[in-house]
């Protein structure tokens, strides 16, 4: 089992929960005197696919990566492809273990939206190459999507969900392709959950 904290990174428990050890190798920590520490990086969000739990991904206060040694070592996979290394929410698509979905900011210091155009970037290939979704999504907008703000369903042709700060509620039928609003005028949305009724 894997925790992520906000201000100690990723911890695995191999016992059962006896023990845990840190589990952070590359992953960056800018605001540490050391930018490679053991423990203390800020951990946002994590996420896997239940048919390769080794497979880890992580949005993180230093950047976007992926273990593929159940949190052994970390690789970067936003490093110059993505625009942001700051964000909160990361999602893995139902159906494939390499679709990967972040929201990102434009940096700690300027908490929003990148170039103020609010978008979704999805990766198909586990991070090695990424793209800026935005159509149906407002052009102009300081809007911020926190970790928990973004989720996706189950169906055969699955839904992903992410609700702003700012109370809007968007939705996407076709993989992040195109978005529409769903709700507006909500309170700050901090939690997006998801469920299929038969």
């Amino acid at each position: 089992m894997w925790v992520g904290i906000s201000t100690g990174g990723c911890y695995r428990t191999d016992d059962g929960g006896v023990t845990w050890i840190p589990r952070n190798k590359n992953v960056r920590a800018d605001f540490h005197p050391e930018k490679f520490p053991e423990y203390g990086q800020c951990l946002h969000k994590m996420g896997m696919h239940p048919s390769q739990p080794d497979v880890l991904y992580q949005q993180n206060h230093c950047g976007v990566y992926r273990s593929d040694d159940a949190g052994d070592t970390w690789i970067d996979i936003g490093d110059g492809k993505l625009p942001s290394r700051f964000g909160f929410p990361i999602a893995v698509h139902p159906h494939d273990p390499k679709t990967v979905y972040v929201a990102l900011e434009q940096s700690d210091e300027y908490r929003i939206s990148v170039d103020e155009k609010f978008s979704v970037w999805r990766s198909t290939n586990g991070g090695e190459s990424w793209k800026r979704l935005s159509k149906g999504l407002p052009d102009k907008a300081r809007l911020v999507v926190l970790r928990e703000a973004m989720a996706m369903d189950t169906l055969d042709d699955a839904g992903i969900y992410v609700g702003s700060s700012t109370g809007q509620l968007f939705a996407s039928r076709d993989d992040g392709d195109s978005w529409n609003l769903m709700a507006n005028f909500l309170p700050p949305i901090l939690s997006v959950e998801t469920a299929v009724i038969e």
